[in-house]
C-alpha cells in the first residue's frame, strides 16, 4: 500500500514541476514575442482611482505603437493590453522619486511620472534611458497632438 501512495505522490509532484515548468516557458515566450518587434521598455504601472487612491504597483512591459503606449503586465497571459495610453492630450503632471515603502516594491533606480490621458489617470516608474525615450516619443508627436510636458524636474 505504502509503495502505491509514494507513487501517487511523486507522480503529481512530477505532473506539479512540469506544470510550473511550462507556465514559465509560456511567459518566456510571451515577452520575446513583445519585444522581439522593438519599441518596449520595462515600467511599472499603478492606477490612480477617483478618489485619488494609488493602485498597485503592477511590474510590465510598454510598447509603442504609432500614438499609444501599450503596457501589458509581465506575470500574465493575455496578449492583449491592460492599458493603453494615448499619446493625443497626453498630459504628463508630475515627476518624483518612489518614497518609502513604493521604493521597495519597484526597480532600482527609477523614476515616476503621472500621466493623465483623458480620465484615465496612472503613475509610471521607470528607469531614467526608458524615461528619456517615453519623453522623446512625446515630443515627437505629429504637428497638432496636443501633449503637456512638465518644464522642468521638481
Amino acid at each position: 500500500m505504502g509503495g502505491h501512495l509514494a507513487l501517487d505522490v511523486g507522480g503529481v509532484l512530477a505532473f506539479v514541476v512540469l506544470l510550473v515548468a511550462c507556465v514559465f516557458v509560456a511567459m518566456t515566450v510571451r515577452r520575446w514575442l513583445f519585444e522581439r518587434g522593438g519599441g518596449t521598455v520595462e515600467a511599472s504601472l499603478r492606477v490612480i482611482g477617483r478618489d485619488d487612491a494609488p493602485g498597485v504597483w503592477r511590474l510590465g512591459i510598454g510598447r509603442y505603437k504609432g500614438d499609444v503606449l501599450n503596457w501589458h503586465r509581465v506575470f500574465g497571459f493575455r496578449r492583449r493590453p491592460r492599458q493603453v495610453i494615448h499619446r493625443r492630450g497626453l498630459v504628463v503632471s508630475g515627476r518624483r522619486r518612489p518614497e518609502g515603502e513604493e521604493a521597495a516594491g519597484l526597480l532600482p533606480d527609477v523614476s515616476v511620472i503621472e500621466v493623465k490621458d483623458g480620465d484615465l489617470t496612472v503613475e509610471l516608474a521607470m528607469s531614467a534611458s526608458a524615461l528619456t525615450g517615453f519623453l522623446a516619443w512625446l515630443e515627437a508627436a505629429p504637428p497638432g497632438f496636443p501633449v503637456d510636458l512638465p518644464q522642468h524636474e521638481p
